[in-house]
């Protein structure tokens, strides 16, 4: 389902975030705050407005944003956004062994960083995660950060193209 931009501008906060709250991953904060800044002249700028407030939000809020993303590969359930965006990186049919190997660098990433892996994986094969995965672990805590906000910038930016008609 798409909304046209002029249409979101229009709408009650309320209306607003049960439009576009799930595109920030269980984070509908992230909408609640970006309303204030509307109208949106482009998707764009609207997403400028998102981004600009995970970036002034506290510390402990964006690690909870990070935290509300779900593994990859996992077999819990996850947002419709989330679900498709896997399906489309082929993680819903993994071998036996290529879901214990994800399984064993999730563990091993959310142990050294406290959330989870992030990526954008739209058009990313089993193999591009997996490499990303074991690449990142060797990042330092600072520099995983800027890389999860970075993969949140273009899961988001997508999310919000496929939503939104300008």
């Amino acid at each position: 389902m798409s909304i046209s931009l002029w249409q979101l501008n229009t709408l009650s906060k309320e209306m607003f975030v049960g439009q576009i709250g799930g595109v920030f991953e269980h984070s509908p904060w992230v909408a609640e705050k970006a309303w204030e800044a509307r109208p949106f002249h482009s998707v764009n700028e609207l997403h400028e407005a998102m981004l600009a407030v995970v970036r002034h939000a506290p510390e402990e809020r964006v690690t909870e944003l990070f935290r509300a993303h779900p593994d990859l590969a996992t077999r819990m359930t996850m947002t419709s956004y989330s679900s498709a965006e896997q399906q489309g990186a082929g993680l819903h049919e993994l071998s036996p062994d290529e879901f214990k190997r994800f399984a064993q660098l999730n563990a091993a990433y959310t142990s050294q960083f406290g959330f989870p892996f992030i990526m954008a994986v739209r058009g990313r094969t089993k193999a591009d995660l997996l490499a990303a995965m074991q690449q990142r672990l060797q990042h330092s805590a600072v520099q995983e950060r800027r890389q999860a906000l970075l993969e949140i910038q273009r899961i988001t930016q997508l999310r919000l193209i496929d939503l939104i008609d300008e």
